[in-house]
């Protein structure tokens, strides 16, 4: 009989045991689940990386940008071989890595502009607008003369994309804003650097080619070109700016020297100041 109280009272504890254990790891999953919630509430989990309409870092960022720097400073023009490309390469990653894609500015990119900066020969420059392929088809063929994206940065960067986020790893692969989401963007803040820069290293006559193909006008205010770089080249360098109006091989030919776009651009030119001169189809 005592025998059998004595097992009675032991069941009872294993299961007054078995019901605290229990009873423990019920309020801890209650804890950690409220924990969780409270989190979420606050916006303290990490969030994801927002999903924009324009593609993301090129694959390999790194090792294209110092290639291009290489084969640009070593093989194409060794006179510019004390051009540090490593620094070069660190200076374009602060500019972006771990920041708000929509809020880069002009000064996230001042390193970087410093860096590559270099000088531009006279009657060289070749601007250009909806022009792209003929423009550096052009360039290639006949070295007299240099677009933006004949130069370190705009070689560095054609054709390349970038954007960072402020979530790990601080770089967006998946995808990009265009100008169209948010204008302080990483692309179209380094563009507009670079293009102001472009312009402002001008010197002598300088050459634009524009597509008279467009039918809204072979001159937009709204292009780089319009917005950017007419504004930044300076009279007391440049002596004339030659227009070229080029028609797509087959297009309509919607513009010539003498339509209104263009009549727009000159008047802009001649006040300020500049020697303007233009031709169709510049062969």
């Amino acid at each position: 009989m005592p025998f059998q109280q004595g097992s009675a009272r032991t069941r009872q504890r294993t299961v007054l045991l078995v019901g605290i254990v229990v009873l423990l790891a019920a309020l801890v999953l209650a804890v950690v689940l409220a924990s969780v919630l409270t989190h979420g509430e606050r916006g303290e989990v990490a969030p994801k990386m927002l999903k924009w309409k324009d593609r993301g870092t090129t694959k390999n960022l790194q090792e294209v940008i110092l290639g291009r720097c290489y084969s640009y400073v070593m093989a194409r023009y060794p006179e510019l071989g004390d051009k540090d490309c490593l620094k070069i390469w660190e200076s374009l990653k602060h500019a972006f890595i771990y920041k708000d894609p929509c809020n880069i500015t002009s000064e996230d990119y001042q390193p970087l502009m410093e860096l590559a900066s270099h000088p531009i020969p006279c009657n060289k420059s070749l601007f250009w607008s909806k022009t792209n392929d003929l423009a550096h088809r052009y360039t290639k063929s006949n070295q007299n003369f240099l677009t933006l994206e004949d130069t370190l940065l705009g070689y560095m960067a054609d054709r390349v994309s970038w954007c960072g986020d402020p979530s790990a790893p601080g770089i967006n692969y998946e995808s990009c804003p265009k100008r169209s989401e948010c204008e302080s963007n990483p692309s179209s803040v380094f563009w507009k650097m670079a293009s102001k820069m472009f312009a402002e290293a001008a010197c002598g006559v300088v050459q634009v080619m524009l597509n008279g193909s467009i039918e809204a006008g072979a001159f937009r205010s709204s292009s780089i070109f319009g917005s950017i770089e007419i504004f930044n080249l300076n009279p007391d360098k440049v002596s004339a700016v030659h227009i070229w109006v080029m028609h797509d091989i087959g297009g309509p030919q919607s513009e010539s020297c003498s339509g209104h776009s263009i009549k727009r651009l000159t008047s802009i030119l001649e006040k300020r100041n500049f020697k303007i001169t233009c031709e169709d189809n510049y062969r």
